[in-house]
């Protein structure tokens, strides 16, 4: 069949499921992941592997998209009247995930360096959108919901940041090519650096052209058409279309007169590429590997709710953040989806060799965090006696 109508099927497939898990209160991501799991080679077929690689380019459009959305939160107005403190508390939180995950995998299980840098960078991501649906649900205020909204607002951000540099390394690490010296050492930080200067010179370029765009269309074209020609520069390049498109946002968010006009656009184009990039993200998890990737999964699962709740109290500590918000914020980052999702695929490409094991660890954790993480969310703002709405009032979640 024709790859477009498996792009129906897929498009269908996690539109129905993603309403059907909504009713028992999930967010509408699990059910796309769950009927692209259900409509691909583990369990009906419908949607085999090959139609399932022939559409690649979604998940790299919708990488560029999701990537640009994360660079607005770089506006340096908006970090200056945050204050230090939520940078501090973001970093810890984090960075320590990351450090907690590399750190168990490669000293205690032995594991190989590149895969443990992959995946322990992949720890840093927090999904917000089901963890504000809850705080909207229960009306949630206070020291806690305060530090929350922009800690999560520029947590992927950071994620993405420390991915590019951990893929970068365990690239290098993989090249045998090439002995370890000063050059190998080096080459990572290039690549990073190159990312940014293209991206940042690429959001200068759509500032500048957005201001004589034409109407909503005009824009939204021009505006598609930067995200699509950087992303494939950078594939072109082999650096981070992550990284490149972040910069384009956080260009764009410093710069531009008309910068949210210009970053919301893409608002009206997006569902569909989402709906589209989740259920594809599930029909090619493969579930035959999880028998050997079971332990390095419950280890990542475990591990980064460990690092994430050590981080945000180490991190709130230092900043002297309200004793609840030490004591209950990082209960709070549990989620983890979109992003987390996306740079799991991208690890696919830079590291072939552990690219399967990746996403199906990544996956099947995701499915997991979204399912316990809003429920230990709405524990934690009860106990934090910042829930405005009593307890017993129905959950509703959607993102």
């Amino acid at each position: 069949m024709h790859s477009l109508y498996y792009l129906g099927i897929i498009l269908f497939s996690g539109l129905i499921m993603g309403k059907l898990v909504s009713f028992i209160k999930l967010p509408r991501v699990t059910g796309y992941l769950i009927a692209g799991l259900i409509i691909g080679p583990s369990i009906l077929s419908l949607v085999p592997a090959s139609a399932a690689s022939k559409l690649s380019i979604i998940s790299e459009a919708a990488l560029g998209f999701i990537a640009y959305s994360i660079g607005s939160s770089f506006n340096f107005d908006n970090l200056k009247k945050l204050g230090n403190g939520i940078i501090i508390i973001t970093l810890f939180e984090s960075l320590t995930a990351v450090v907690a995950v590399d750190f168990v995998l490669i000293v205690l299980l032995k594991q190989p360096v590149p895969f443990s840098l992959m995946l322990g960078a992949i720890a840093a991501a927090t999904a917000p959108a089901a963890t504000i649906m809850v705080l909207k649900q229960y009306n949630a205020r206070g020291p806690l919901v305060d530090t929350l909204l922009p800690v999560v607002a520029i947590d992927d951000a950071v994620g993405i940041m420390a991915f590019g540099i951990s893929m970068a390394i365990a690239k290098s690490l993989l090249d045998s090519t090439k002995a370890i010296g000063l050059k190998t050492i080096f080459l990572p930080v290039k690549e990073i650096a190159l990312a940014f200067a293209i991206g940042i010179g690429i959001g200068v370029i759509l500032s500048i052209i957005s201001k004589y765009s034409e109407g909503q269309d005009q824009l939204l074209t021009i505006t598609l058409a930067t995200i699509f020609i950087t992303v494939g520069i950078a594939m072109k390049l082999n650096i981070s279309p992550l990284l490149t498109c972040m910069s384009i946002g956080a260009t764009v968010s410093n710069i531009a007169p008309n910068s949210n006009r210009v970053l919301s656009i893409i608002d009206v184009f997006t569902p569909p590429v989402f709906v589209a990039f989740f259920t594809l993200a599930g029909v090619e998890l493969n579930l035959t590997i999880l028998k050997n990737v079971g332990l390095i999964g419950v280890v990542y699962i475990i591990v980064r709710v460990i690092g994430k709740i050590l981080g945000a109290y180490l991190g709130a500590k230092l900043a002297k953040a309200p004793a609840v918000v030490q004591k209950y914020l990082g209960f709070t980052l549990i989620p983890q989806a979109g992003v987390a999702i996306g740079l799991a695929m991208v690890a696919e490409t830079a590291v072939p060799e552990f690219g399967a094991a990746i996403r199906t660890i990544i996956l099947s954790a995701t499915i997991i965090y979204e399912l316990i993480g809003p429920l230990i969310t709405k524990i934690a703002i009860f106990k934090a006696g910042e829930a405005h709405v009593d307890e017993s009032s129905e959950l509703t979640i959607d993102c």
